[in-house]
């Protein structure tokens, strides 16, 4: 039967119970979730990331916590502490992120769903790498994932901007398990390694194009040159879940095809916000 009362602490458990219909098991989720969108309404919340209700946890008798990372060790220890089990995955690839899937589901009697889940979700990226493998020409791509200081994407992110056609331009960073290895020193190394489009996603606040383009050096950036700087929501790209497996790749495919189509970079834009 597996554990009956889960609590989330982070979107990626939540989105992946509700797709395999086990959400009736959820009974606490975090305050930053947004997918699916009932679940905001339907679950209390009771963390943020860094973060939680320890006491309003505790009221929920959960059997069960799920978290993600190092950053969320402190919560983890304060309630084994209590004697409620935890899981902290540390999932940094897309790989990881399907494999996760089918753990999640084999914990909570759905293995088979869940394998199948993870097995369609292998299909949508076969699929844009196909298709990414017929473009004309790759794009270099800077991902940024903060602004101050300035932090690079992480391992998922950077496969899956190689799965939609692009080639991260600090793959190196990418590897780094904690986002202190993936911190720039300044712009400059962003400058050095000329990258033709700029993806933004400022977890917790919104990604602004004119601030980018308008840093010291950075006029002589292709992309700067080219106004090919645009925003990816963090809900869809930053949680190592579903979410970054489909509407966070697709977002990406969208730019780099439209980048190598020679495409106007403000078409694509008003494209993304009418879809």
């Amino acid at each position: 039967m597996g554990p009956q009362r889960i609590v989330c602490l982070t979107e990626e458990p939540t989105e992946t119970l509700y797709a395999l219909g086990e959400q009736h098991r959820i009974v606490g989720i975090s305050g930053f979730t947004v997918r699916p969108a009932i679940a905001r309404k339907e679950k209390p919340k009771v963390s943020a990331f860094t973060s939680a209700k320890i006491g309003e946890i505790l009221k929920l008798q959960p059997d069960f916590v799920i978290g993600f990372s190092d950053i969320q060790a402190d919560i983890a220890a304060e309630l084994i502490r209590h004697g409620v089990e935890v899981w902290i995955s540390n999932h940094r690839s897309v790989d990881g992120i399907l494999d996760y899937i089918r753990r999640l589901g084999a914990m909570v009697g759905a293995a088979e769903r869940a394998i199948a889940y993870a097995d369609e979700l292998q299909r949508g990226l076969d699929a844009i790498a196909d298709a990414a493998a017929r473009l004309p020409r790759r794009p270099k791509v800077y991902f940024e994932e903060w602004d101050d200081p300035l932090i690079t994407g992480i391992r998922w992110v950077s496969e899956l901007v190689r799965i939609a056609g692009g080639d991260d331009v600090f793959p190196e960073r990418a590897t780094e398990s904690l986002a202190k290895g993936r911190i720039l020193a300044n712009g400059d190394e962003v400058v050095a390694r000329a990258p033709d489009i700029v993806l933004g996603s400022w977890c917790g606040k919104k990604f602004r194009p004119e601030k980018v383009a308008a840093r010291p050096g950075w006029e002589t950036v292709p992309a700067v040159r080219g106004g090919w700087l645009h925003e990816i929501k963090s809900p869809a790209i930053l949680q190592p879940g579903p979410a970054a497996l489909t509407d966070g790749v697709r977002e990406i495919a969208a730019v780099v095809q439209a980048w190598a189509r020679g495409d106007d970079p403000r078409t694509v834009s008003a494209d993304r916000t009418r879809g």
